[in-house]
């Protein structure tokens, strides 16, 4: 079993061209070269808004194209007033056909009702992310708790129909594990392994030591050596590999 997650982070900064042709040829790339080695694939919303009207035609072709099989996550960290979030799901569940979906816990509980009412879809909520300032507000104490603590308690909470994960960065191993002794039995989204340096070897440990922790890797495979089919498979392999010996050791 794979728990690679494969984040399709796909710009033109990083592929050297603007051409959206060449950005849609690559991400076909990445799936063509990974689709039986990924548990998941996440496409970042932002990477295809950019181009407006195009960049989401780009989003449904994309999804078409991973079909079957791999769970496909979107990645659009949603979060809004009920009658707004229940738009939002309407886009994501039933209009792109996304098996799961990264939100925002800030709002509140009307804000994900509307996704977990659709149990046969996911949600991952954003508990401590990996990026170098998601402490500012994340660590912040209340009543001896951080709130990302608070974030995982009450996300164990609403689990009752078992379709409520968290996003906890690998960049951050020691909250990682005060988290899932929290919520011992939520399913994890872990990025910032690769290009963020997060801890692969702490990452897969504790993430899947009472649940399910899934490795998220982006430009560390997308942009991996030469931009090329063979090194886009190669990188895909090396953490298949790496944590194959993490799980057998």
């Amino acid at each position: 079993m794979s728990y690679l997650c494969v984040g399709l982070d796909i710009s033109a900064e990083s592929l050297g061209s603007s051409s959206l042709m060449d950005l849609k040829d690559h991400a076909k790339q990445v799936v063509d070269n990974t689709r039986d080695l990924a548990a998941a694939y996440k496409p970042n919303f932002a990477f295809f808004e950019r181009w407006g009207s195009k960049g989401f035609q780009w989003l449904e072709e994309i999804v078409d194209y991973i079909g079957t099989g791999p769970i496909i996550i979107a990645d659009a960290k949603r979060g809004d007033i009920g009658n707004t979030a229940e738009q939002y799901a309407k886009s994501i569940f039933d209009h792109f056909g996304f098996d799961a979906v990264t939100l925002s816990p800030y709002l509140g509980q009307d804000s994900v009702e509307p996704f977990l009412d659709r149990t046969e879809k996911g949600v991952f909520i954003l508990c401590r992310t990996s990026n170098p300032s998601g402490s500012q507000f994340q660590d912040h104490q209340d009543d001896g708790k951080a709130l990302y603590e608070k974030v995982a308690i009450w996300a164990n909470g609403i689990n009752a129909k078992d379709n409520v994960g968290l996003v906890v960065g690998a960049t951050a191993p020691e909250e990682l594990t005060r988290i899932r002794k929290i919520a011992p039995d939520l399913s994890m989204l872990i990025p910032g392994v690769g290009a963020q340096g997060g801890d692969l070897e702490h990452s897969v440990r504790v993430g899947n030591q009472t649940g399910v922790g899934i490795i998220n890797v982006s430009r560390g495979i997308c942009f991996a050596g030469d931009h090329s089919g063979s090194a886009i498979r190669n990188a895909a392999e090396s953490y298949v590999a790496q944590m194959k010996i993490l799980f057998d050791g």
